[in-house]
């Protein structure tokens, strides 16, 4: 081969490889860091933590938020609990108790409080919740305390262009930073189709029209088939959109890839699928340096950690 076409040949592959997505792979063993907590008197042997955020306070501990379900809150049953830890290694971190109840004075629906998501930004901490209806704000100085935003109408709801039909439970949303604008995303099972969503801000407290940006394929499009949708950016310009279908024993999380973070695919998948993880309402954050995965235990009675890195190798 001439060596000006075998230098354009190597050049080439090298790009490809550039595009080619990466595998997220669980690394070493998993930590528990939140059991199945005691809530007094709205304690049952059913209870299940399930959707759940992670991130560090303002004094650097680890807080954890979990939904628990199946207790004996009124009306749908959930509250947020809350975990504290020292390090993120550390195991079993402590109970503090419940952290927040729906408030149905302000239009959430009793006992509906669902996933919750922190970030930080312009010096404080937002977590994005769901009210079985709507996507909800709370805010918080440092991280612990929170207060629920308060809207034209004094209600904790988000501003979204469009209609809003109540009856597809749009919930579990996460927030991502592309470019110079907040990407919201969040599932909804609208005529008991599942799918994922996105809608886009520059305040984050404005959003706009919903788009879709995944659905059916190869994890189906039952109500529950696109639960818990997280997108990571973990290498500039690739997305990786985590979105779960199966809780327990059985758990199951697709993983789909895509340059574009409105398409992840929609009816068909295949372009973008990478691969699936025996994990389940999985949340992705990154630690000095390091890349982890939290997720609900296969009992569905806490939550765990496990290292993770992203593979050349499929």
């Amino acid at each position: 081969m001439h060596r000006s076409i075998l230098i354009l040949s190597l050049l080439t592959a090298a790009l490809h490889a550039g595009d080619a997505p990466l595998t997220p792979r669980l690394v070493g063993d998993w930590w528990t860091v939140a059991a199945d907590p005691d809530l007094g008197s709205l304690t049952t042997t059913n209870q299940q933590p399930v959707d759940f955020a992670i991130w560090q306070a303002a004094d650097g501990t680890w807080q954890l938020w979990s939904c628990i379900r199946g207790t004996r809150e009124p009306g749908n049953t959930r509250v947020f609990h809350r975990w504290e830890g020292a390090q993120l290694t550390d195991t079993n971190w402590t109970p503090r108790g419940i952290a927040l109840h729906a408030d149905p004075a302000l239009g959430e629906t009793s006992g509906g409080l669902q996933a919750p998501y922190v970030l930080r930004h312009d010096g404080g901490f937002w977590m994005f919740y769901g009210d079985w209806a709507n996507i909800c704000l709370a805010t918080s100085a440092d991280g612990k305390n929170f207060t629920r935003h308060r809207n034209a109408s004094g209600k904790p709801q988000l501003n979204v262009a469009g209609p809003i039909d109540l009856h597809r439970n749009t919930r579990d949303p996460m927030v991502l930073r592309v470019g110079g604008k907040w990407h919201l995303y969040y599932t909804a099972h609208p005529a008991n189709k599942g799918a994922n969503y996105v809608r886009t801000s520059d305040d984050l407290l404005n959003w706009s029209e919903e788009h879709v940006v995944a659905a059916g394929g190869r994890a189906g499009d039952g109500p529950y088939s696109a639960e818990c949708p997280f997108v990571v950016e973990p290498m500039p310009g690739h997305f990786y959109l985590f979105r779960t279908q199966h809780y327990g024993k059985n758990a199951q999380t697709t993983i789909y890839h895509s340059r574009d973070p409105f398409d992840f695919g929609v009816g068909n998948d295949a372009e973008h699928y990478v691969t699936t993880l025996p994990v389940a309402a999985p949340e992705i954050f990154r630690h000095e340096g390091q890349w982890y995965l939290a997720a609900l235990l296969p009992s569905l009675k806490g939550i765990q950690i496990s290292r993770l890195k992203w593979a050349t190798d499929q």
